[in-house]
């Protein structure tokens, strides 16, 4: 470091070394001529570095000797801030984010933040970071909990870390803005803004790029990512939970004092590990609590915890995140999705939850923002202790009378409100499922004090009386084996969403005026004495209708046309369907094994809409009803067409096996590769994946594509398979040669795959339009060389004459190499394991 100090001296003879110097260095230049140009190249250097001249104080000599010691004292004082006892994962951490950072490399501004739920250690990061980095900058401030501070304190300790104690003091949060916007806006400046919960925080301390000099960084910590959103940073960083190794380490460091537990406190320890949930905080906390203590005690601990709610400790620290909702609404949806809806389909529950008009997407995306739930593979998530946080906040509004807690989830509190009847109308939901446990028969009077009744979910529960006293406000009914044998014309519950009475005795649903209209899904799979249903066209807005395993129900009245999926599989009594033709959202249609079904009314105009048909074991179909769906079928990507049959349809032109040479007339107008199969089982209820591998001679590519998945449960029947291959990713072009090959594999855990493909053909779709889905799809480059022999598992086609079809018709039946067959399952399991690419 250095500080030029000029006393009773001009800076500028000093850069250009005039008067005395210009007189000294006459005098050098006689003695030192080799050095001279030296000396005065490091004055110039000198003079150009900001300093302290005395001339342009007020003259005093000690006020001026005060001002260069405090200078000096703040650019020497080098904080080093207490990251942790026991510091274990932070170094790499620290160094992911150091690569955001890019300190010494950018000249730019740059803004990070790291964003995670509450006691994953962002602050710990954070003040790793700037000891790491801190004495690479002059100025720097680290401003921790601000979220419990109050804004102009945040701005002082900001003004004086960075310009000197006593060199500003602000009382006015806007004049506090601008000062930090004028005096630190030319400077290089390290700012950490720790624990941030509100946006007039970072307004408060004009965290801006445009608020500090070149070559400065500033490092957020939030729970809440959308505060980060809004600043538009460089970098979101969402700090990960510890792995096992690593939560095993922190918590040994914490109760034994060591970096591994001993043998006799190694499986208690890991199960305190898995409780845990890689949560730093959580293993800090209990790792101290159980210090000392005997194994017995640490197994009568986690139950409790595990029972009752987490340690207050870590509870009171992941509330904080709960309190900064500020809507009732958003709140009440927590909790519902803590007590109710973990691992469930975000989608599915957005719908369940939705009583204010879409209100719900903007709930669901603030409780992912502030790290209180997560979206994986669509479902709705949420870390244990977080679950328990909100369990716990339910309970403890009434700990000692359940049936005044507004929701009930726990077995023992529910079997006791039941059996009591001390429910009251504080309860919004209501959940018990006693499928593997003793049966004892409650009275549906039970729920007669339950007016604001949302949520009832009852899985094995064996109930009496009829359903009036039901609340009017629920929009989720799951009653597996609902206690009446009819449901009556009078049923009004008008707020049902979903309606899952699956696996009941119920025998009629009478035909009633009241309309459902908020009803969108029924669930009456598997009641097997249900013999009439009413008609379901008046529940306009009803999208999916399970009546899976109703094996004495022979017809399935008309159904409302915004219908998208139907499930009534195994109906094997069923004989009657609806009129099709004006069901243009169905998408799916599940009717495997009703043998007594013989054509359904309309459904090649419905065609359009579907993704897939499943009508496998259904041995009556006309063969007029086969050929129009078959002729119809018009989806690409995942689903597909499957019938009862042992036959490629007539209109595949047949040959001697599957290389195509496309004709040079459809140039770059392929629109889709159709293909159709036959297969079947040497086994009952076996399984696997279709398996098409498409390789492009001509440009040297291969495509494994996955377009469906077959279940068989008889042996040796046959089945027909028709979908459509996109070719936007295919990109097949007039004149390229392509092998096309076919086989069933199975999970990456066994080969004992027991399907097999019979038969196999191909269509080249120039002209048909095809309506294009989700597949699952891996390319990748083509290395086998293409041969001209008919030995492939797939071959040419006929000659130039047939260039001017708009389409090309081919089957085969295929002989596949068995190493070709292990070379592509051992490609399609390892994707499998992976995830194929989404097309």
């Amino acid at each position: 470091m250095v500080l030029p100090i000029f006393y009773d001296i001009d800076p500028t003879d000093v850069r250009h070394q005039t008067r005395d110097f210009e007189k000294a260095f006459q005098r050098h230049q006689e003695r030192f001529p080799d050095k001279v140009q030296t000396w005065k190249d490091a004055l110039n250097a000198a003079a150009d570095l900001a300093g302290n001249d005395f001339s342009a104080t007020d003259g005093y000599q000690g006020r001026f000797v005060q001002k260069i010691v405090e200078e000096i004292t703040k650019k020497l004082d080098n904080p080093y801030l207490n990251v942790a006892q026991n510091p274990v994962g932070i170094g790499s951490r620290v160094q992911e984010i150091g690569n955001y950072l890019d300190v010494g490399g950018s000249n730019d501004v740059r803004i990070i933040g790291i964003w995670g739920m509450g006691g994953l250690g962002k602050s710990t990061v954070a003040r790793a970071i700037f000891n790491k980095y801190q004495r690479m900058f002059a100025d720097k401030s680290f401003l921790s909990e601000v979220r419990e501070k109050k804004l102009v304190d945040s701005q002082n300790k900001l003004l004086s870390d960075v310009l000197g104690k006593g060199n500003v003091k602000v009382n006015d949060v806007a004049k506090g803005t601008e000062d930090i916007k004028r005096r630190l806006g030319k400077l290089k400046v390290l700012v950490i803004v720790d624990d941030v919960d509100h946006g007039n925080q970072l307004d408060a301390l004009a965290i801006k790029r445009e608020s500090f000099g070149p070559e400065s960084r500033i490092v957020i910590t939030t729970r809440n990512k959308h505060l980060l959103e809004t600043l538009k940073p460089d970098e979101i960083h969402h700090l990960p939970p510890m792995n096992t190794e690593e939560a095993l380490e922190l918590l040994s460091w914490r109760a034994f004092n060591e970096n591994y537990p001993n043998e006799k406190y190694l499986q208690v320890s890991r199960e305190v590990v898995e409780y845990c949930g890689g949560l730093p905080l959580a293993l800090e906390v209990l790792g101290s609590y159980l210090c000392e203590r005997s194994t017995s005690h640490w197994e009568c601990a986690l139950k409790k915890w595990k029972r009752s709610g987490p340690y207050s400790d870590i509870h009171q620290n992941l509330k904080i995140s709960y309190d900064g909702i500020k809507h009732d609404d958003v709140k009440s949806m927590f909790l519902d999705i803590s007590c109710f809806f973990i691992g469930m389909n975000k989608d599915y529950v957005m719908k369940i939850l939705d009583r204010y008009d879409g209100d719900t997407i903007m709930g669901i995306t603030e409780l992912e923002e502030q790290c209180l739930v997560t979206v994986t593979e669509g479902n709705l998530m949420m870390h244990d202790l977080i679950r328990d946080t909100g369990r716990e906040i339910v309970r403890e509004k009434s700990p000692e009378i359940p049936g005044r807690r507004c929701r009930l989830w726990n077995h023992e509190d529910v079997k006791f409100v039941l059996r009591t009847k001390t429910g009251r109308e504080e309860i919004q939901g209501l959940a018990l499922d006693l499928s593997e446990h003793p049966k004892y028969i409650y009275c549906t009077d039970a729920f007669r004090k339950m007016h604001r009744l949302r949520l009832l979910k009852l899985k094995g529960v064996q109930f009496t009386g009829h359903c009036e006293h039901l609340s009017k406000q629920l929009s989720l009914l799951c009653w597996h084996e609902f206690p009446m044998e009819v449901i009556p014309g009078h049923f009004n519950e008008t707020n049902l969403v979903d309606i899952d009475l699956s696996r009941s005795n119920i025998q009629v649903w009478q035909d009633s005026d009241v309309s459902l209209e908020k009803l969108k899904f029924l669930n009456l799979g598997y009641c097997n004495r249900l013999i009439r249903l009413p008609d379901f066209s008046n529940i306009p807005n009803l999208e999916r209708l399970i009546l899976k395993g109703c094996k004495n129900l022979q017809a399935i009245p008309a159904l409302p046309t915004n219908l998208e999926i139907l499930e009534a599989d195994e109906c094997i009594a069923l004989e009657e369907m609806p009129d099709f033709s004006e069901m243009s959202r169905i998408r799916e249609l599940h009717l495997k094994h009703s043998p007594k079904l013989s054509e359904i009314l309309g459904l090649d105009k419905a065609l359009n809409s579907m993704t897939r048909i499943h009508m496998e074991g259904c041995t009556n179909l006309t063969a007029a009803f086969k050929k129009a769906i078959l002729q119809g079928w018009s989806a690409s990507g995942n689903g597909g067409l499957f019938l009862p049959g042992n036959e490629i349809p007539a209109w595949f032109t047949p040959v001697d096996s599957c290389k195509i040479d496309v004709p040079q007339s459809f140039g770059c107008d392929l629109k889709a590769l159709t293909v159709c199969i036959i297969y079947s089982s040497d086994d009952s209820q076996s399984g696997g994946s279709l398996c098409l591998r498409v390789a492009n001679c001509t440009q040297n590519t291969e495509s494994l594509i996955s377009p469906m998945r077959a279940k068989v449960i008889n042996s040796h029947e046959n089945y027909v398979w028709l979908g459509h291959l996109s070719n936007n990713k295919l990109n097949v072009k007039g004149g390229d040669k392509i092998n096309v090959g076919a086989h069933f594999v199975g999970a990456a855990t066994t080969n004992d795959i027991h399907l097999r493909v019979k038969q196999i053909g191909i269509n080249l779709e120039k002209e048909k339009l095809i309506n294009e889905y989700a597949l699952d799809f891996q390319s990748m480059p083509y290395s086998s060389e293409c041969k001209e022999d008919g030995n492939h598992e797939a071959g040419h086609g006929d000659d130039s004459s047939h260039e001017n079809q708009s389409s090309r018709r081919l089957w085969f039946d295929p002989s596949v190499q068995r190493n070709a067959e292990e070379e592509t399952d051992e490609i399609m399991q390892e994707g499998s394991s992976m995830g194929l690419l989404r097309v």
